[in-house]
């Protein structure tokens, strides 16, 4: 299961960060979330955040249930 959350945290960091800069920097839109919803830029990395925040706790809970 935690590599299962650990693969959809990265995959929400590229779509984050990914929807965020091209947004930004190239007036365009990148990734699939654009599809999906219509976010607003900080949105973008809200889900980047969140995909990060995904990962730090699983990784944490790994180390606590191994020692």
């Amino acid at each position: 299961m935690r590599e299962l959350v650990n693969i959809v945290g990265v995959i929400a960091i590229i779509q984050g960060l990914g929807g965020f800069a091209g947004r930004m920097w190239f007036d365009s839109d990148w990734g699939f979330l654009h599809h999906l919803i219509d976010l607003p830029l900080p949105g973008y990395l809200g889900v980047a955040a969140a995909g990060l925040i995904a990962i730090v706790v699983t990784a944490a809970t790994k180390e606590r249930d191994r020692g």
